[in-house]
């Protein structure tokens, strides 16, 4: 994952409501929940839930499928993996690593 993907994902969770979602459809599992169900546990307009939820799936941390009238979103656990693995690949690698040492 380039740095410039990372940082839109980080900047997407970096929303209080957002990550409340995405936080909510990681414990729905790889079923995911419909728009309503998460409205219900948020307790957000559906309106503002909608506004955020596209934000979610434009940095590819979610995914929508419609199932006849519902809308089901689920995570994209690729993509989280992704930003993990990003976060973590250099750890205990030591400074000195990415730039030269400064005298």
């Amino acid at each position: 994952m380039e740095l410039e993907r990372a940082a839109k994902c980080l900047a997407e969770l970096g929303n209080p409501s957002r990550l409340s979602a995405f936080q909510l459809l990681v414990q729905a599992g790889p079923e995911g929940l419909s728009v309503k169900q998460i409205q219900s546990h948020l307790g957000i307009p559906q309106s503002t839930l909608s506004h955020h939820i596209a934000h979610l799936v434009s940095a590819g941390l979610i995914r929508q499928t419609r199932e006849g009238r519902v809308l089901r979103c689920q995570v994209e656990y690729r993509t989280i993996k992704d930003v993990l693995d990003f976060l973590m690949k250099d750890c205990c690698a030591g400074i000195s690593a990415h730039r030269p040492e400064v005298a």
